[in-house]
């Protein structure tokens, strides 16, 4: 058999395969073009739902020579399976490897189920620790929106953990690089960069259209510097974690301006000993930001866990 043969029956197989659970489900991601071969899957930008399978962010997909590469591999199972029909519908080809960018749920979750059918799950070391402190806790906040959708997803990790903080992949003959700049949104937050194409899939660096969210996990000012590395690769397309397609512009008022707000603000108010209620109190109301969705829901708990962490710092 040759190998175009062999990757054709693959790919009826894993179709015959994931019909079942994909045949009553309405919900798609969109789709954008942004290269020869390469796409980008974007998600909601409100919560996760039962609905949505919890793929409330973007995702992305790389056709290769050899087989797809899939750019984070959701929230479940079930996400996973979803995730991998939209690759072999873009590409024709199945999905040869899947990269993590982080350690939020839907990054990660799914690679049990490519795990299970001997997909290469690749994650720099640092991206897969995180993930597996946060495993338990994130499936037990996922149960109660996906329910059963959550059934049998397993906190599985890659199987080829990077050691670096910047790595170098061909994968099908297309040059990839991952990029670990500082603890964003989660410790080890890394960017996959598509030097060639001058794409770069930014993970939850970088959030448009909605107000990114500080976690207790988060770092606002090393994120700050992480974004600021992102920026130095001079991308022409942003494929954000959250929010539409973009570019370096849109990325720097949305993202760039907002923790650079919140960090020279916050560290401030600490290094005073100001207190909690004096932060919030003074950097509460940022109505230049009121236009990003989530703005009313997330910014003062966004201006409190950044000032707690500030002065627990001094």
């Amino acid at each position: 058999m040759t190998t175009l043969a062999r990757i054709v029956s693959s790919v009826a197989l894993s179709a015959a395969l994931i019909a079942p659970a994909l045949a009553s489900d309405s919900f798609r991601l969109d789709h954008r073009e942004l290269a020869d071969g390469v796409h980008a899957l974007i998600g909601p930008i409100g919560a996760r739902t039962y609905e949505n399978h919890a793929l409330n962010a973007n995702f992305g997909v790389i056709d290769t020579t050899e087989g797809a590469v899939l750019i984070d591999s959701g929230a479940s199972q079930q996400g996973a399976q979803l995730l991998e029909a939209e690759a072999t519908r873009l590409t024709g080809k199945p999905v040869r490897w899947v990269i993590n960018t982080g350690a939020q749920d839907h990054r990660w979750l799914g690679n049990s189920y490519f795990r299970s059918k001997g997909t290469d799950v690749i994650a720099l070391a640092r991206t897969a620790d995180t993930q597996q402190k946060n495993a338990l806790a994130q499936l037990d906040s996922l149960r109660p929106v996906l329910k059963e959708r959550l059934d049998g997803t397993e906190p599985v990790t890659a199987n080829r953990r990077l050691e670096g903080t910047h790595e170098t992949l061909d994968l099908g003959g297309r040059r990839i690089e991952i990029h670990y700049f500082a603890d964003a949104h989660f410790p080890g937050d890394a960017v996959v960069w598509l030097p060639q194409e001058r794409v770069a899939f930014s993970g939850d660096h970088v959030y448009v259209d909605r107000l990114l969210g500080i976690l207790p996990q988060s770092n606002a000012e090393t994120w700050l510097q992480a974004f600021e590395g992102l920026k130095a690769l001079q991308p022409a397309v942003i494929v954000p974690g959250h929010g539409a397609v973009t570019d370096l512009a849109k990325a720097q008022a949305d993202t760039g301006d907002y923790l650079a707000f919140i960090v020279s603000g916050v560290k401030a108010l600490a290094e005073d000993m100001a207190g909690v209620d004096e932060a919030v109190a003074q950097l509460g109301d940022a109505p230049q930001f009121a236009r990003l969705a989530n703005y009313d829901e997330l910014h003062r708990g966004n201006v409190s866990r950044a000032y707690l962490r500030f002065e627990s710092a001094q």
